[in-house]
């Protein structure tokens, strides 16, 4: 039966093919019919289009009709010719009716013509490399289903390029760091991929219905504010108004340094590989190293609070309450760069290494040429000030106290779409291709395709946030949001429906809050505590990795 079910599968993914290759239905005619030679095909008239006409390719047409003793009913050609009008889903829906309302005899009777046309293994006649092709149309759970249903299929279904192409389709990274498997039963090849692709299931599958175990708890910074939150590998690197940051292992939870250097607390921080960089309301930045906790460089320039930065290789644009960017090379600790412009404190700033994109309290978005240090567009529209940016090198998304959310082209400097529909202040966005996903402190997040400027879905129901959205991330799958209300909270991103409380503090309500979330796919970090003493400061580590063994 197994076998059945994916034979009828290939069946249906076949014929759709064979309706737009021609030439690949010629080719496993070639192979398929006994008998057949290539002498007189003609491939776009023979594609079977009805069950039907494949069991005349089988040669069995003769066979059609089982039932001689009764003539055909009155009306039934008719029936037939409405049939075949109906849309795919129309005949789908008729036959579920039709074989609701049949006795068992006469589901027998169906069974008896629908099986032999499957049971044969057209798969196993096909050169491997056409197998692998037809193969490929199956879906991942098929793919494992067809792996069970003999020796053959199994050593096809495990075909590493195979494998590969379905983690692409899925955005799953390669399998550097699986190892194999001690011991492998003769005679078949394990697939890398295949374990990739399983390993990301279940990883999936715990983010959605694991057991939520209890999370590490890294202590630190007392009862002070963390101010920002980086997660990069096995470390983790949080900022505080205590002046500090402190670098944690991911792992063990353990403080592997305390940051000290800084006269003020840290507002902003950036972090990859084994450098560190923060800013202050010292109105410095300091470049650090993770490995050894030495501060590099102290990079003066800026007269009042460096609220924000971003890191593009090697160098690091940063912004200030002075309404000023400056562009530093972190090797040398110089200043390369000073762009003015801005009226008002600058609060937001990206950078993809040829321009820097910056909003501000002015209530302007500005593009910048760094290198000769010239500001190329002044996105006016806003009418409040602009606290969050995205920017994906063709498009500039600005987030606003004035409730509204604006997609603006980078080159013209156009605003392409204005979305409205939050109610409050945007204080956290991410961009990935064309989905943009905003958190509101309206307590709402609402997921947009920036093409078309559509609010494809609104996280809220008896399930939302009570109070302010904090922070947010998202994947392929999942939305993570955080919020003032204490608790963390997991979406699913094509549906919008509420899935679970990842995090749920019992301060929760009465002054607990979680300031910032990071992800990664295997762990998620939350910087938790309370303004008024109800919840202790600390960082909380939940891990969804799973054991392959």
């Amino acid at each position: 039966m197994r076998k059945l079910n994916v034979m009828l599968k290939i069946y249906y993914i076949l014929k759709k093919v064979y309706s737009s290759n021609h030439i690949i239905f010629y080719l496993l005619l070639i192979w398929l019919i006994p008998g057949q030679s290539t002498t007189g095909l003609v491939p776009c008239s023979a594609t079977p289009t009805t069950f039907g006409d494949l069991r005349a390719a089988n040669g069995q047409g003769q066979q059609r009709r089982r039932i001689t003793s009764v003539q055909p009913p009155t009306g039934l050609q008719e029936w037939l010719k409405m049939f075949q009008s109906w849309s795919g889903p129309e005949k789908l829906l008729a036959l579920d009716e039709l074989i609701d309302s049949c006795e068992p005899t006469q589901v027998k009777h169906m069974m008896q013509v629908i099986e032999p046309q499957f049971q044969r293994d057209f798969i196993s006649l096909l050169p491997k490399e056409l197998a692998l092709y037809v193969l490929s149309f199956l879906e991942p759970k098929d793919l494992l289903q067809a792996a069970q249903t003999c020796r053959y299929w199994r050593i096809l279904a495990e075909d590493n390029l195979l494998w590969r192409e379905k983690c692409k389709e899925e955005g799953i990274d390669e399998p550097l760091h699986i190892k194999r498997r001690k011991v492998i039963k003769p005679g078949f090849i394990h697939s890398p991929w295949k374990s990739a692709y399983i390993r990301q299931h279940r990883i999936d599958t715990n983010w959605r219905r694991g057991e939520l175990k209890s999370p590490k708890v890294l202590k630190g910074h007392d009862d002070h504010v963390i101010t920002c939150l980086q997660f990069c590998g096995n470390r983790i690197v949080s900022g505080s108004d205590d002046n500090t940051l402190k670098v944690w292992s991911a792992v063990t939870g353990k403080c592997l340094r305390t940051l000290v250097g800084h006269t003020g607390g840290v507002w902003s921080s950036q972090m990859r590989d084994n450098i560190i960089i923060s800013g202050s309301t010292d109105r410095t930045l300091k470049v650090w190293n993770a490995e050894t906790g030495e501060c590099i460089h102290t990079l003066y320039g800026h007269t009042s609070t460096v609220r924000c930065m971003h890191l593009h290789e090697k160098r690091v644009v940063s912004g200030s309450r002075d309404a000023t960017l400056r562009v530093w090379d972190i090797e040398t600790g110089q200043c390369l760069h000073v762009l003015m412009g801005h009226v008002a404190a600058v609060r937001c700033v990206q950078y993809d290494g040829r321009r820097v994109v910056s909003g501000a309290y002015d209530f302007m978005v500005k593009v910048w040429d760094p290198e000769t240090e010239t500001c190329l567009h002044t996105l006016q529209g806003h009418t409040n000030r602009v606290y969050s940016l995205q920017f994906d090198g063709i498009h500039v998304v600005s987030g606003s106290l004035d409730t509204s959310i604006r997609v603006w082209d980078v080159e013209t400097g156009n605003c392409i779409h204005t979305l409205t529909g939050h109610q409050s202040l945007t204080s956290g966005m991410e961009l990935k291709d064309n989905i943009l996903v905003s958190g509101n402190a309206d307590s709402t997040v609402k997921i947009w395709d920036i093409k078309t400027g559509q609010c494809l879905q609104t996280l809220q129901g008896p399930n939302k946030h009570q109070s302010a959205v904090t922070c947010l991330q998202f994947n392929k799958n999942f939305v993570i949001t955080s919020s003032d209300d204490g608790t963390v909270k997991l979406w699913d991103l094509k549906t919008g429906e509420f899935i679970r409380n990842l995090v749920t503090l019992e301060s929760g309500g009465s002054g607990g809050v979680v300031w910032r979330i990071r992800a990664s796919n295997t762990k998620l970090v939350c910087a938790v505590g309370s303004r008024n003493g109800t919840e202790e400061t600390k960082l909380l580590v939940l891990d969804f990795d799973v054991d392959m063994k």
